[in-house]
């Protein structure tokens, strides 16, 4: 607006429910608006207007009913909000128009009638509201300006403000709700426009059009008393839809936070931070309010809590999101092959990416490889609808998910992947490798807490099976998804996903039995941890009962890549991690000078059950994991289904030798042998390496088409 000093709009309004100190708070629709011009320069007042407004839910409380005098009758010939704001704008122009003036302010008794009740149900209306409802003036304020020793202005109210400028009350004939108002803030305001007080309306209140974007950095101060966590927020939910539920309400710039669980898809709540407490305060107002057909809850959240969401220290993010007014769409699973011309040819012309590829961001691991993720920058709105239409088409061999994102989610989710590497640093000195402790993950028992899933398609990974189980995700338990290999490493069509309870595994295999993953439907039951460790062990689980697995272990994905560190020396058998797992081996310098025990490799002979749950399958906190291959020869593995038994002789003193490498030698396995080859032929492939009969064990296995040979050389380095 040009000005706001020719005219105020004195501006009244209630509503079906709550009213007063309490208006908007319980979401019920404006059944009545009230208003009348003051023109500043002549100190003259126009025609008092009192319209009723028709809302959808005829419905009116018995407090509504008492403060209003209105019935449900006369609500029902009223019109509509919409129409009613129309008249409203049709009778103030016409008036603005008679008295010569331009522009005029709204003029209002506290801010809850534009904040709390205008704004919120213009937004679930999808109503385009007048410009004049983002500024006003709140004529408390203006008056303690005026007279800052009458009170605080939260303890201020109308007739406390009268008898302090000693302006008498309204005859009780004139006192009807709506009316008394309009008059007394219309008297209060020319009162104070008089001598000597000779006032002027300058503290102008704003509502913001829409929600601002920007970076949060870790080292930002940010206010506690301005920030709330909603909770029971739809899970496809965006900021934008945030800034809608608060509407009216101020959010500071990139001020909403987008709160990801394990698997890193949004978990139904945000962080809110608001430009100051009294924003905050309104906000809390709004708990237990509706976003669609689900309720919001609203509560007090710190500023430590907003910053270890939001805040973030990447510079590449910062510079990333340092463009203003842009709109942020998220990418998800995209092939680790593509590249940023692949993603602006997918995306199209239509769609064009704020400085093309400046305009990507894409999420890796800190060893630099890719997760599938990326978030892209539009300059409007239309250009993101126009990229959210490719949502699940096809790039590569893949179909791509886009989201609408934020800012503080493109921290969060650099955050996740960058603050915890999937790969750990590797020691400086090798150590062998003998079993850890139990994991805690797999503990057996009979609760039924887990479910299994059959008949996956071979193709479908662990996103599929998160995305299959939808709202379900977020009651597994950390690393709680075990998709079982077959003896070649390929899928075999199940899984087995542990659940938070009982009652949550049962809730799922109810919901998700025979639901459809990509062109199949896929079986969901429920069972129990030793059900799923059998079956994992290469049991089976069918109608017929529980079957004792053989002898041979099944591969599980995805094996943890981490260095261990070195235990306690262990006086039983020391078992190592399956082929697809690299574990680093290395010679020791001799301690003894007494023999050293030879290792023989054995078929587990242990109850299946008891031999998995002493495999350590320390599963990585971000999935999928892809299996990893030797790539240095420091690195050792041994053949599925074996045992690393220790030859224990006795000590001089009597002490039973532990479980070590050779200390004269070390093992290494051989791939990839022609299916012919024999023991002469491997020892004719090691000429000119010292080893002798006595200091090596060999051992050739033939399976699955695989010829391997774990052999002992006196040297290391023939690899």
């Amino acid at each position: 607006m040009a000005s706001h000093s020719d005219t105020l709009v004195v501006f009244f309004g209630a509503t079906a429910g709550a009213n007063g100190g309490k208006l908007g708070s319980d979401e019920r629709e404006i059944i009545l608006l009230v208003w009348q011009i003051v023109d500043l320069h002549e100190k003259k007042v126009g025609k008092l207007q009192r319209r009723l407004v028709k809302p959808d839910s005829l419905e009116l409380t018995d407090q509504s009913k008492e403060e209003t005098g209105l019935s449900v009758d006369e609500l029902y010939k009223a019109e509509p909000l919409d129409k009613v704001l129309q008249q409203f704008q049709q009778s103030v122009s016409a008036e603005l128009k008679a008295l010569g003036r331009s522009s005029y302010t709204l003029c209002v008794d506290g801010p809850l009638i534009i904040r709390q009740a205008l704004h919120p149900e213009a937004s679930k209306k999808n109503l385009v509201l007048p410009e004049c409802f983002y500024s006003f003036v709140d004529v408390r304020k203006e008056f303690h300006k005026c007279c800052p020793n009458a009170g605080q202005v939260q303890d201020l109210t109308l007739p406390s403000i009268l008898e302090y400028v000693c302006i008498p009350e309204l005859p009780l004939s004139e006192q009807v709700m709506g009316l008394k108002e309009v008059r007394c803030m219309v008297q209060l305001s020319l009162h104070i426009l008089a001598e000597p007080y000779n006032h002027k309306f300058s503290c102008f209140e704003a509502v913001k059009y829409k929600l601002e974007s920007g970076a949060c950095s870790k080292t930002e101060p940010v206010d506690s008393e301005t920030v709330i966590r909603a909770r029971g927020l739809p899970w496809q939910s965006s900021d934008q839809d945030i800034s809608r539920f608060f509407k009216g309400l101020n959010i500071a710039k990139g001020g909403v936070a987008l709160c990801l669980n394990a698997q890193g898809r949004r978990n139904g709540e945000a962080l809110v931070q608001f430009i100051n407490q009294e924003h905050r305060d309104l906000a809390l107002e709004r708990h237990k309010h509706h976003m669609g057909s689900r309720y919001i809850e609203v509560y007090k959240a710190t500023g430590e809590e907003f910053l270890k969401i939001a805040g973030g220290t990447s510079n590449e993010v910062a510079q990333f999101l340092s463009k203003e007014n842009q709109v942020i769409i998220r990418m998800r699973g995209l092939p680790f092959t593509a590249s940023p011309q692949d993603v602006l040819t997918f995306l199209g012309a239509d769609s064009p990416v704020t400085d093309a590829s400046d305009g990507l961001l894409f999420v890796k691991y800190p060893d630099g490889r890719p997760t599938g993720d990326a978030f892209v920058l539009f300059s409007c709105e239309e250009y993101a609808l126009n990229a959210l239409k490719k949502h699940k088409q096809i790039l590569g061999k893949r179909y791509i998910e886009l989201f609408r994102s934020t800012a503080a989610e493109v921290q969060q989710v650099l955050n996740r992947y960058m603050s915890t590497p999937l790969i750990s640093t590797l020691p400086s000195s090798m150590v062998p490798m003998p079993v850890l402790a139990t994991p805690p993950y797999l503990a057996t028992g009979s609760t039924r807490d887990c479910v299994r899933l059959r008949g996956l398609p071979y193709t479908a990974a662990i996103e599929d099976i998160l995305e299959f189980m939808g709202e379900h995700t977020i009651d597994i338990k950390p690393h709680g998804v075990h998709m079982v290999l077959n003896q070649q490493g390929r899928p075999s069509g199940d899984a087995f996903i542990q659940m938070r309870s009982a009652d949550r595994a049962f809730m799922v295999a109810q919901k998700c039995h025979k639901k459809m993953m990509k062109d199949r439907y896929v079986e969901v039951f429920q069972c129990s941890t030793e059900e799923m460790s059998f079956v994992l062990m290469g049991g089976t689980l069918n109608r017929s009962g529980l079957s004792p697995p053989p002898c041979k272990l099944p591969c599980l994905a995805p094996p943890a890549y981490a260095a261990f560190p070195s235990p306690a020396m262990l006086s039983e058998a020391a078992l190592y991690q399956p082929p697809l797992l690299a574990t680093p081996r290395t010679p020791q310098p001799p301690h003894s000078p007494h023999p050293t025990p030879t290792l023989a490799y054995y078929p587990p002979q242990h109850h299946p059950a008891q031999l998995y749950m002493n495999m350590n399958m320390n599963y990585t906190a971000y999935y999928p994991s892809p299996p990893v291959s030797p790539s240095t020869m420091s690195y050792f593995a041994s053949p599925p289904g074996s045992v690393a038994l220790a030859a224990q002789q006795p000590h001089a003193q009597g002490h039973v030798a532990s479980p070590m490498m050779p200390q004269h030698g070390a093992l290494v396995r051989m791939q990839g042998l022609p299916y012919n080859a024999g023991v002469k032929d491997i020892l004719s492939f090691f000429q000119g390496y010292q080893y002798s009969p006595e200091d090596y064990s060999s051992m050739v296995q033939m399976s699955q088409g695989q010829t391997r040979s774990l052999i002992q050389p006196k040297e290391w380095l023939c690899l």
